[in-house]
């Protein structure tokens, strides 16, 4: 009887804190731009003051780096902080809209209402950024939230917990800590939207919940992101932006590159560089790669064994480390490993990697590398590395993905200007600045007529009410 107790409890207390907000969020909707702006200027402000404590509770997690707490989860969060404010009254206003001449008399224009009560489901690899980022977006559209940060990074979630409680009645935002069950508890209740980060196979099982209420959701999912490195490039440039996108966070970025195709006529200066550029970020000094002060650590055991599985089942089948390979399980620790002869029929190839490995494939035909990419769900993002503008038009027209960035990488995640997320398998729904607030806004059209009638379409259809609304088909 115990565990039936104890979950009626949890629903009790989820459904109390829900109705609670249910009942404000009309108050909320009627907040004007100053007041949401005071809001987020407390976040502003709490985060400024605790930055020490929020490098050290990731750092307590999964031994982030300090200097990549600031790059993957301060610095696009005060980006899109600082946006959100210069730019959240202009985003309230009515924008007006142009009138059909077969609708003279009429006016229109669109606003921008809350949806109301909104979840938002963070995840464990950049926990801090993605449990705040969309609370920023969803405070400034006027919605009450209940936050669920993931339990696989206690510190984190536990002081996420003690900044809302400090900043916010719970009637506007509540966090709720736990495991899965929570997250299963509070998908039964009948938010307006529901914004996640995680998994494909977990954005299906929140879009299945959101579907029994007909909630809207924001599903920033993942999936097997592709660099494709032709030989026109900048071998040491690619190399080095590869090495670093992939191997920031010790590989766990949902738009990390997750395998490289490269033109075989530079294969090997391009792994050498790779190698090179590993090195020099890592252990420049000659030490091992474990006492590196800049990298990080797999979140947990059961990743880590996840993806040690990966490399195991990889070179079981043929595949040959060329660089790293090092592991401690005691301290959740990989090397960060580089894979050729890799396959299909290899597990690596199938998952979503999200550790530090990285496959590279060769190819002498664009098109049988844009084979490769595109037998595969949408990616979340494609990196296109290379000098020739016709190059990249052709991969562009012929792929798709959530993002494309040129010549670089991770880069889309801090523009404000630019819509991000995926597309299909990869993700549903765009954030970032202005789209981030969309997300979280009902886009309300609204009609008023100023003068005039439309009376001559009325019944009874007459010879002469029906020659107008032909000519009115015709014309207008």
């Amino acid at each position: 009887m115990t565990p039936l107790l104890s979950e009626t409890s949890l629903l009790d207390k989820l459904q109390l804190a829900f109705d609670t907000q249910r009942q404000h969020a009309r108050q909320m909707a009627l907040t004007t731009a100053e007041q949401r702006i005071e809001r987020i200027r407390r976040i502003q402000a709490w985060i400024n003051a605790h930055q020490t404590d929020i490098q050290q509770v990731l750092y307590d997690d999964f031994r982030k780096p300090s200097a990549e707490v600031v790059l993957g989860e301060l610095m696009a969060l005060h980006a899109e902080i600082k946006h959100t404010l210069r730019h959240l009254k202009g985003w309230m206003k009515p924008q007006r809209l142009p009138t059909p001449l077969a609708l003279i008399g009429t006016k229109s224009h669109l606003i921008h209402e809350p949806k109301g009560n909104v979840l938002i489901i963070a995840p464990w690899n950049y926990p801090f950024v993605l449990s705040i980022r969309p609370l920023v977006s969803a405070i400034a559209a006027g919605n009450v939230a209940m936050l669920k940060p993931s339990e696989l990074t206690p510190h984190t979630a536990g002081l996420i917990n003690r900044m809302i409680t400090e900043l916010f009645p719970a009637q506007e935002v509540a966090v709720f800590d736990g495991d899965a069950s929570v997250s299963q508890a509070l998908l039964e209740l009948p938010f307006n939207h529901i914004f996640f980060t995680g998994s494909p196979a977990v954005g299906r099982v929140v879009m299945t919940a959101a579907a029994r209420h007909l909630a809207s959701v924001t599903l920033e999912l993942g999936g097997k992101s592709p660099a494709i490195v032709d030989e026109s490039v900048n071998i040491d440039q690619a190399a080095g932006q590869i090495a670093w996108g992939k191997f920031l966070n010790n590989g766990q970025t949902c738009i990390a590159p997750d395998y490289v195709l490269v033109h075989q006529s530079i294969r090997q200066p391009f792994t050498q560089a790779l190698r090179h550029a590993l090195t020099g970020m890592y252990n420049p000094d000659g030490k091992p790669v474990e006492s590196s002060d800049s990298y990080a650590r797999i979140v947990n055991n059961r990743h880590f064994d996840r993806i040690r599985g990966l490399i195991n089942d990889a070179v079981g089948k043929g595949a040959t480390i060329i660089h790293g390979g090092q592991m401690n399980a005691a301290d959740n620790f990989i090397e960060p490993t580089v894979l050729e002869n890799v396959t299909d029929e290899m597990q690596i190839m199938q998952d979503e990697i999200f550790g530090p490995v990285l496959p590279i494939l060769t190819y002498t035909n664009l098109d049988d590398a844009l084979h490769v990419v595109n037998q595969r769900e949408k990616p979340l993002a494609l990196y296109i590395h290379s000098r020739n503008k016709k190059t990249v038009q052709y991969i562009l027209d012929r792929s798709s993905a959530g993002d494309t960035v040129v010549n670089d990488t991770l880069l889309q995640f801090g523009n404000v200007e630019l819509p991000f997320g995926g597309v299909n398998n990869s993700g549903l729904g765009k954030s970032n600045g202005f789209f981030s607030f969309q997300e979280f806004s009902n886009q309300r059209g609204v009609m008023q007529r100023e003068f005039g009638t439309m009376k001559f379409i009325y019944p009874p259809y007459t010879e002469n009410v029906k020659k107008l609304i032909n000519f009115l088909v015709k014309y207008f």
